[in-house]
């Protein structure tokens, strides 16, 4: 990562490949709250706002803070994956919503007027972006006066254990989202745009129990979604030997944040 837009559509066509890698996180994570939850705890939103979710994915996060949210937002859901959107609305549907539009649409280029939005919520989808800072300055521009940007992302040691397992497939040890847009990065350019930034970290780990899971999520994207057999055939064996170090488990620290800024007035 970044992804090409050909590389995003072999990808988020729909939902089938990010589920293999969400399913480790719902299935295995060890938190005093789920991420989702946690997230939608510390998003400024107010009744009536205006929220533009840039990069919705399926719409997973709004259908499960449903009966958390504030009544009435005015919710604009856009992705690059026209049948992701799809999706997401039709997920989306029965929240308590006062509008609910949903739209395919490029991040670096919204088809929305200045200041349209309250709130801009970018989860876990900068670094798909080949130039990140288009993406957050058209985010900028599309906020109203002291409105919020939410961007959520990884750091550099998350899943490192995980991640080494890739290393067989030729590809980097390290969660390659944090290398193309991780905490420090988040950061410095949030902070040359806006000025501020406030990070906070989920306090989560992963024990994943499944060999199977482990392998499936990290065949879900590339290089290992077009790996050929000699390649599989050496994950699978480092699958097998990191679990039996583990006594049948994978431990996995986890380095998620959310960061958070204001257009000044």
């Amino acid at each position: 990562m970044p992804v090409s837009a050909q590389d995003n559509a072999s990808q988020y066509g729909d939902s089938r490949k990010l589920a293999a890698r969400a399913r480790l996180h719902t299935q295995y994570m060890v938190a005093e709250q789920a991420w989702f939850p946690w997230v939608g705890e510390r998003l400024p939103l107010a009744t009536g706002q205006r929220v533009l979710d840039i990069g919705c994915g399926p719409g997973w996060f709004w259908a499960a803070v449903a009966e958390s949210l504030p009544r009435g937002l005015d919710l604009t859901l856009v992705d690059f994956s026209p049948g992701i959107v799809a999706e997401a609305q039709e997920r989306c549907r029965a929240g308590p919503f006062a509008v609910l539009r949903a739209e395919q649409a490029d991040a670096i280029a919204l088809p929305f007027a200045d200041g349209s939005f309250d709130t801009v919520v970018a989860m876990h989808m900068l670094y798909h972006l080949p130039d990140p800072a288009r993406g957050i300055a058209e985010m900028h521009r599309v906020l109203k006066p002291d409105g919020h940007l939410a961007v959520t992302t990884n750091g550099i040691g998350n899943m490192r254990d995980f991640y080494q397992l890739a290393t067989t497939l030729g590809s980097a040890p390290a969660d390659p989202s944090a290398l193309a847009f991780g905490y420090d990065t988040a950061e410095r350019l949030m902070s040359a745009r806006f000025g501020d930034v406030t990070m906070a970290q989920h306090p989560a780990r992963l024990r994943i129990t499944d060999p199977e899971d482990v392998f499936l999520a990290l065949t879900s994207y590339p290089p290992g979604d077009i790996a050929g057999e000699a390649k599989l055939a050496s994950l699978r064996h480092a699958i097998a030997e990191a679990f039996w170090r583990g006594g049948g488990v994978l431990d996995a620290e986890k380095q998620t944040g959310l960061f958070l800024s204001r257009k000044l007035a």
